[in-house]
């Protein structure tokens, strides 16, 4: 099979997706001689529809539909995503060629006046994009008023600095891939704020049919990394494949072996379901439905169900 002698990568037009994009196009570079790789940015709904919540708009699929038109209408031969926007279930056709070498996959306290989430006075605001950061925060500290964002990280920023909040909880490798480590005050670790699925991870979209493809996006896959993800995508799929659900699921790699903790937890914090378990790598979405199913047993359906229009 003959190796494709250009790429164009589909992205959005964040910072930081431009980042991600040229960040794949510097590695495929240094990886393969000769290849050439340009980008094609794109706006996606996602980003227009911004004083929407991705719950009401349709989900964090509004972020890779029309990265996943150019690849169908042949403007694109790739598509970067940050794994965590990817719903659960890929359209018919198309197909994940590689997960990178994760990045941090914890969330961040971003704060210009406050050290971590323990110091914040009662009524004090946060603001979070995520169901699964809200519920997480009202559980271990129901006194917090939680109120949504929207917006890139930039934007997120902004809005903080003006004073809208009094801190902000965003996902750590996204200030870390854009210089902004610094903005960071306080980790949470994940056993305070389990990740959302895929986390951290940046993941390539092709088409399943692009054989060619996906024998060169080989070399950029994480074996570790890849199980890791798959096997915490697999607890969203079972459990509904929402994007926007408040599900933790994250996973680590020891050896041959995976260990997987997932949550499912009410928006106030008031019902959380947790399950934990460990499988082999070779078999990420096996264990990935063993813990869904832990879940479900555990009330998970219930949660859920209430969140229903």
């Amino acid at each position: 099979m003959s190796r494709p002698d250009r790429l164009v990568i589909a992205t959005r037009r964040s910072a930081l997706a431009l980042w991600q994009a040229e960040h794949v196009k510097a590695r495929l570079g240094a990886l393969h001689a000769g290849l050439r790789v340009d980008l094609l940015p794109l706006s996606t709904r996602g980003d227009e529809l911004v004083d929407v919540s991705l719950v009401k708009a349709g989900g964090k699929g509004l972020f890779v539909k029309e990265l996943e038109g150019a690849l169908a209408d042949g403007r694109a031969s790739i598509a970067v995503h940050s794994m965590k926007d990817v719903p659960a279930d890929l359209p018919e056709g198309f197909a994940l060629g590689a997960i990178l070498a994760r990045e941090d996959p914890r969330d961040a306290f971003v704060s210009t006046r406050y050290p971590d989430l323990a110091s914040l006075p009662g009524g004090a605001v946060v603001g979070t994009s995520s169901l699964r950061r809200q519920a997480q925060i009202a559980a271990r500290y129901p006194a917090l008023e939680i109120r949504p964002m929207r917006g890139n990280v930039d934007t997120r920023l902004a809005k903080l600095d003006r004073g809208e909040y009094a801190a902000i909880v965003l996902a750590a490798a996204g200030l870390k891939r854009l210089g902004l480590a610094g903005r960071v005050r306080a980790y949470l670790e994940v056993e305070e704020s389990l990740p959302a699925a895929g986390q951290g991870a940046l993941g390539i979209e092709c088409l399943a049919a692009r054989r060619d493809v996906i024998e060169l996006l080989a070399s950029l896959d994480d074996r570790a990394s890849s199980a890791c993800v798959r096997a915490e995508r697999a607890v969203n799929r079972v459990l509904g494949g929402s994007c926007t659900i408040p599900l933790g699921a994250f996973a680590q790699a020891s050896g041959a072996r995976l260990t997987l903790r997932a949550l499912v937890a009410a928006p106030d914090g008031k019902r959380v379901a947790r399950a934990e378990a460990e499988g082999e790598m070779s078999a990420p979405e096996a264990l990935g439905a063993r813990v869904a199913q832990l879940l479900r047993e555990r009330g998970a359906d219930e949660i859920l169900s209430a969140l229903a229009p």
